[in-house]
């Protein structure tokens, strides 16, 4: 027998399925420009899947479809929980649609008592799998808690970026699109910090997916920086503003945190005896990134 909770299951399934219908269609009934947003939507999916996995694996969990993953609400309170520190209200229990409706408000809830805007986002539209307001929602959310909901620390992460990539041959940052499409830039944040981690005159402009695999596995491997994105993500005709955003804004983290390290080091050293270096340096957080990155750093 069919119990209540298999009818809302299907009831939720052919919701999701008709609402997202139109992604569905063939090439041929797309034109240039719905294949190039399709394309970055499913870029923004992949690197936001990844950012949203890097941060649940501290609780172990992860997700494998952002879409579907996070209609019930239990995987997005848990998530806002990890970024913020805080205890949300218990989810609800139950598979329902109700349920899920309850436990997605709870998350939204809490992001508007944080000052976060939400425009024209509803529960409904995450428990029903709305690829443009779940997209839209995860990136609201990496603003507010890797970075802040103004223009202006767009433009000053563009001035840290062009700061600490100044001097290197062949690297012009003035964007987070096509001045990231060679995979210098990415080498270049890396080498600025971490020169001896390889050298930078072995790479060359001409060898785009050879830069940016090569960017992407020394961060993952010497910093520890999930890889986000995939070489073929950044060398295409539109690289993916945001998604590429998102990678960068990781760097930043962690070359902030290193430097809060640095500075803490040297403070220990003018302390003297009986202090214990690993108990001071355990209490550093990462920075939040502020509308002026480049200051300090």
């Amino acid at each position: 027998m069919t119990s209540a909770n298999d009818y809302e299951q299907l009831e939720l399934q052919q919701q999701y399925s008709r609402f997202n219908i139109p992604w569905e269609a063939s090439d041929d009934e797309l034109d240039n420009d719905n294949s190039s947003a399709h394309e970055r939507e499913a870029v923004q999916k992949k690197t936001f899947t990844k950012w949203v996995n890097s941060h649940l694996a501290r609780v172990t969990c992860r997700i494998s479809d952002l879409y579907m993953d996070l209609r019930d609400g239990r995987v997005l309170i848990k998530l806002l929980e990890v970024l913020s520190g805080e205890l949300l209200p218990k989810p609800t229990k139950g598979r329902m649609r109700i349920h899920c409706l309850e436990n997605v408000d709870k998350a939204l809830q809490f992001l508007k008592e944080q000052r976060v805007h939400l425009e024209n986002m509803g529960s409904h539209d995450i428990v029903d799998g709305n690829h443009r307001l779940v997209l839209g929602l995860i990136w609201t959310i990496i603003l507010r808690f890797q970075g802040r909901e103004t223009r202006s620390a767009r433009d000053a992460l563009l001035l840290w970026c062009q700061m600490k990539t100044a001097g290197y041959s062949h690297v012009n940052v003035t964007n987070f699109t096509s001045s990231w499409k060679d995979g210098l830039a990415f080498n270049a944040l890396i080498h600025r910090h971490r020169p001896e981690l390889f050298d930078f005159q072995n790479l060359t402009k001409s060898n785009a997916r050879h830069n940016l695999e090569h960017a992407f596995s020394v961060a993952e491997r010497h910093l520890g920086i999930t890889p986000l994105l995939d070489p073929e993500d950044v060398f295409t005709e539109n690289p993916d503003e945001k998604s590429i955003i998102t990678y960068v804004v990781a760097f930043y983290h962690y070359f902030s945190k290193m430097k809060v390290l640095e500075v803490e080091g040297r403070r220990l050293g003018k302390v003297g005896d009986g202090v214990e270096v690993g108990a001071v340096l355990s209490g550093c957080q990462h920075p939040t990134l502020t509308t002026s990155p480049a200051a300090g750093h």
